[in-house]
């Protein structure tokens, strides 16, 4: 199996969905992706949070070590590293155990200063060498100072300081892409989007494509729909059986899960 870093260099970008429980994790797993990310949104809206504010991070750990046993790459979206202190950042990421993380360059929905970040970034591959940082840059996200200029300017720091690749959520115009991924030297992802396919975002120099918290919504949607389909008359939807997710839990709790 190609390494984590490897698949960020393929002919085809990485296309990453995000996990927020064991379940899906294993759903993901068994639709032959090779590598799965964790969604924060997913992972905090599961016990009742809102997304951000640093309330993920022991439910983070715990999904991440739960992972672990999994025979593929994972990798953690980690808010802004749960703390102002790189080294407690550090020290949070090399406990994890996984091939990646992402880190995001704002706190309370307000960018942060780029040099406290790029010192984040530092210190987590000092800490873990071989982790894979994938440095957000949430200018678009929050739009706050939402320029291509901005952008690469923050996105070069993290690069610069070690960032093994920069995430820049929101940006969807083909044009700004383009500029980002030639403009920055370690490999660019963005999130997936309803109007730029996966071949087209690869053509404009993308490397890696999320699909965040939308597998979460969408499959809270598909079940209301299941519910509400129901109760206006209709049949029950096909559905992976009951003794298969069943057998994969089983597998998984006796430690000898491999993808079938």
């Amino acid at each position: 199996m190609l390494s984590f870093h490897e698949l960020h260099h393929q002919p085809a970008p990485l296309l990453l969905p995000n996990a927020w429980d064991i379940g899906s994790a294993l759903a993901f797993a068994e639709a032959g992706f090779s590598a799965i990310g964790t969604t924060s949104f997913g992972v905090a809206a599961r016990a009742g949070f809102p997304d951000g504010g640093r309330s993920t991070r022991d439910a983070t750990f715990a999904l991440a070590r739960g992972l672990a046993s999994l025979p593929v790459h994972v990798s953690c979206d980690i808010e802004d590293g749960y703390s102002d202190d790189p080294e407690a950042v550090a020290g949070f990421v090399a406990e994890l155990g996984v091939a990646g993380v992402n880190v995001e360059d704002s706190s309370a929905e307000a960018l942060i200063d780029p040099g406290a970040h790029a010192a984040k970034v530092a210190a987590i591959k000092r800490a873990a060498p071989g982790v894979f940082v994938n440095a957000r840059v949430d200018t678009y996200w929050l739009g706050q100072e939402a320029t291509v200029a901005a952008t690469l300017d923050r996105a070069r720091a993290y690069a610069e300081a070690g960032a093994d690749g920069v995430f820049i959520p929101g940006a969807t115009d083909p044009e700004d892409l383009r500029r980002f991924a030639a403009g920055i030297p370690v490999p660019v992802n963005v999130l997936a989007h309803p109007r730029l396919p996966v071949a087209e975002l690869g053509a404009l120099g993308i490397r890696r494509i999320s699909t965040g918290s939308l597998p979460y919504r969408a499959a809270l949607d598909a079940a209301a729909g299941v519910a509400t389909g129901l109760r206006d008359g209709g049949l029950p939807p096909t559905a992976t059986g009951y003794p298969e997710m069943q057998e994969r839990l089983v597998r998984y709790h006796a430690g000898t899960y491999q993808v079938r």
